[in-house]
């Protein structure tokens, strides 16, 4: 089923959180990490922090059968960027993996329901002045994504490869705590980022 998003993918599976982290520590190649929240061994959750502490540039999406409100936003204050009940069509599950590679971030319409916002939860880095700090590169991808600039363009024109450039993008939302490229380029003008 994942091959509709890319027809050269190849899928690495792992029996448990172990085994994936071991795969990511030997793979610099992954594009993104598909975790179950309930597997042996280690916690789901706690299994989303390390993935995040061993490449926190590769995206973590929750694939679970928990449709518990509590769960989403525990996953997603983990560090994972997306939240797929296994109850979601399939054409659902390959929107939000293909949103979550683009950069954004997948909120499943259990969490939409509900009063409160849902953003990531990973601290921001801060400069000493309170405002959050990118990169310098980080800085040249906000300020191309706020020219309106797709990540194809951004990649050429910064030399990078489109993997690098969502990558950039997702440190970028975690940094500005936001969940769109919108939100990040406000976010970004707000704080004299661009």
């Amino acid at each position: 089923m994942l091959l509709q998003i890319e027809k050269d993918a190849v899928v690495l599976q792992a029996a448990d959180a172990e085994e994936g982290l071991a795969l990511v520590a030997q793979h610099a190649d992954l594009d993104i990490v598909i975790l179950d929240l309930v597997m042996p061994g280690m916690d789901g959750f706690q299994a989303i922090a390390e993935f995040g502490r061993l490449r926190p540039e590769l995206p973590v999406v929750v694939l679970s059968s928990s449709e518990s409100g509590k769960d989403a936003r525990q996953a997603l204050a983990q560090g994972a960027l997306g939240y797929i009940p296994k109850s979601a069509t399939q054409q659902t599950l390959l929107a939000a993996v293909r949103l979550v590679m683009n950069g954004d971030l997948y909120v499943p319409p259990l969490l939409l329901d509900e009063t409160d916002t849902v953003r990531p939860a990973r601290s921001p880095a801060r400069e000493s002045t309170g405002k959050p700090a990118l990169t310098e590169r980080q800085a040249a991808v906000l300020q191309s994504v706020g020219e309106g600039r797709s990540n194809k363009a951004i990649a050429f024109d910064l030399g990078l490869s489109e993997k690098t450039v969502k990558s950039h993008i997702t440190a970028i939302f975690k940094i500005l705590n936001v969940v769109n490229r919108t939100q990040a380029v406000t976010a970004g003008r707000e704080n004299g980022l661009i």
